[in-house]
């Protein structure tokens, strides 16, 4: 156990990338205290991938690269900014709820943050808003794209867990628009205090004229989830559905897309999946050297050890999970971590989406704190400005969105009622 952890942090002060550090920790382990053949190493990292659904994975990915290449995006932001746009801070406003919008389509809060924040932070650095300020809300909102389906982040998490992808997705719907809203009440509240300029008046013509415009891309989270919920087509099948739906809108009914394109889209979609099938891959080594060693009882053990009361012990998982995601990245902490807490949550009586739902809002928020909060870092260089810059706010909009898990955590009807309810 010293040796395996050891040599995972060791390796990450050197400054080895994560995802190397926690394969070369699981072969440390077994070159020097493993009883068993080498080929061991090639199994579980193959059986580690070996599943359909990740399949998901490169198809959403590929729907929100073609969404954003194909300059959906625009039609999405007007017609948010025609719902919130009049409020005070309007802007921030209708960052935020792109965010949202375009987080259902993508499934990727580094593809929600450079869509977005492409379009909208000039405009609100025109408007007089900081970079600071608009950089950490940006990587905060564009972290809903984890939580609001359709995830990827849920989708490495049902196949870790063996829970219902579906489910999962069913169940990050409230919880995501909540988060969001407790983003825009504390924009709200910045906008007030700084006198920031609101946008045009309300206008139901506006509202009427932006939503027909993007009426077609804000369909593309319906099919997805209307075809998973009536049982038409599951999370995978959803996923060549909607990359199918974004190449028909881009290539024929938009036209702003070209066959041009299309390579380099691709190219880009096989080096994203590729670096997270890897992640994925190394992790699950790393798991199975957990199990051999029955790590997950002992950790259960020892938070039993310190209470056994239902609540303390989610608090406790809760500021667990918040401290990785300081330094570790999401995918390989639900790959390492859930599976070690699984079995403690199952002894709890605790629902399993409830489970996976408020890890990943738990999850959405360690992408934003420093040092490795790839979310805030990717805002940050599309707002070119920096950590040092964003640091004063970025507490504050992560303060909102840990309000947000605490009302997860505590009040789990936020995520069962819609999974339970139409997917029984």
């Amino acid at each position: 156990m010293v040796a395996l952890v050891g040599s995972f942090f060791l390796a990450v002060a050197l400054g080895i990338p994560i995802s190397v550090s926690i394969g070369l920790s699981a072969v440390t382990y077994i070159l020097l205290y493993g009883s068993v053949s080498l080929g061991v190493i090639a199994q579980q990292m193959t059986l580690g991938i070996d599943s359909f659904p990740l399949l998901a994975i490169p198809l959403f990915l590929l729907a929100g690269l073609v969404m954003s290449e194909a300059e959906i995006t625009p039609r999405i932001i007007g017609f948010a900014d025609a719902l919130v746009g009049r409020i005070a801070g309007g802007l921030a406003m209708v960052m935020v709820i792109s965010c949202m919008f375009f987080g259902a389509i993508s499934g990727s809060g580094v593809a929600d943050v450079t869509a977005i924040g492409s379009i909208m932070l000039p405009a609100m650095d025109r408007q007089g808003y900081r970079k600071g300020l608009s950089a950490s809300l940006l990587g905060c909102a564009g972290s809903l794209g984890t939580v609001i389906p359709p995830s990827i982040v849920m989708i490495v998490l049902g196949v870790t867990t063996a829970t219902s992808i579906g489910k999962l997705y069913m169940g990050g719907f409230i919880p995501g628009v909540f988060t969001g809203f407790c983003l825009m009440a504390l924009a709200w509240v910045y906008a007030k205090r700084m006198n920031l300029p609101s946008g045009e008046p309300f206008s139901v013509r506006k509202i009427a004229a932006s939503f027909k415009k993007a009426f077609l891309s804000l369909l593309t989270p319906v099919i997805i989830i209307g075809g998973i919920i009536t049982g038409v087509f599951t999370a995978t099948e959803a996923a060549a559905v909607a990359s199918a739906y974004a190449l028909i809108l881009g290539l024929w009914v938009y036209r702003t897309l070209s066959l041009r394109q299309l390579p380099a889209i691709f190219l880009n979609v096989a080096l994203t999946t590729g670096i997270i099938l890897f992640i994925i891959s190394a992790a699950a080594l790393f798991g199975w050297v957990l199990a051999a060693e029955q790590i997950p009882q002992r950790i259960a053990g020892f938070f039993l050890s310190l209470t056994q009361n239902y609540y303390a012990l989610l608090i406790l998982i809760n500021v667990l999970l918040l401290i990785l995601g300081t330094f570790m990245e999401t995918i390989a902490i639900i790959i390492i971590v859930v599976p070690v807490l699984m079995p403690l949550v199952t002894n709890l009586g605790m629902d399993p989406i409830h489970f996976g739902v408020m890890v990943t809002v738990n999850l959405a928020i360690g992408a934003n704190t420093p040092p490795v909060g790839v979310d805030l870092i990717a805002a940050c260089k599309v707002g070119q400005t920096t950590l040092d810059e964003a640091w004063p706010y970025v507490w504050s909009f992560v303060a909102a969105m840990t309000v947000a898990l605490a009302f997860v955590t505590f009040i789990p009807q936020l995520v069962t009622f819609l999974p339970h309810t139409f997917m029984p």
